[in-house]
């Protein structure tokens, strides 16, 4: 089991418990609230435990709330990781992939793909970088955009489920 080494989730009061996990789930406050409301809190001391929770809280949740969150991620090496208009959790993300060392060629690859992408899925592509490299990652998105939309909606929900993790643990 492992446990948080600076924070304690169940020593934390609601508002507190919400502003440190706010954004383990990009832009989406809703996760962490209803994580705190199940109540419980010891367990969620460990990290797998709160994880799960908060996984489970994103795959119950409506189709319409799960598309809002799908939505509130950047495009990778999109306009807003150019701008600087990223949250902290994804510029890091993204850099730690090396995105930020694309060529000019490589951008506009990404570029192509994310507007073929988003017209195709009507969402952006997602994919939990931790690991991968800039290659790897155009490779998966070479793949992926053959996929159905419903396969591409729940592989969406498994890779922001995988970020969350890396976000946990980055804590």
């Amino acid at each position: 089991m492992s446990r948080f080494q600076t924070l304690t989730p169940s020593s934390l009061s609601r508002d507190e418990f919400v502003q440190a996990f706010a954004d383990i789930y990009e832009h989406s406050p809703w996760v962490a609230e209803q994580a705190y409301d199940l109540g419980q809190l010891r367990e969620l001391d460990d990290i797998e435990t709160l994880h799960a929770r908060m996984s489970d809280i994103l795959l119950s949740a409506d189709h319409a709330a799960q598309l809002a969150l799908i939505n509130a991620h950047p495009d990778l090496a999109g306009k807003a990781a150019v701008q600087g208009q990223l949250t902290e959790a994804s510029t890091s993300e993204q850099a730690g992939a090396g995105i930020h060392h694309c060529t000019a060629e490589e951008f506009q690859r990404f570029t192509e793909l994310n507007d073929a992408y988003k017209a195709k899925f009507a969402f952006p592509f997602i994919m939990a970088v931790k690991g991968s490299n800039r290659h790897q990652i155009l490779g998966a998105f070479e793949t992926r955009i053959h996929h159905t939309a419903d396969a591409e909606f729940t592989c969406a929900l498994d890779e922001i489920n995988k970020i969350a993790m890396f976000r946990l643990q980055a804590l």
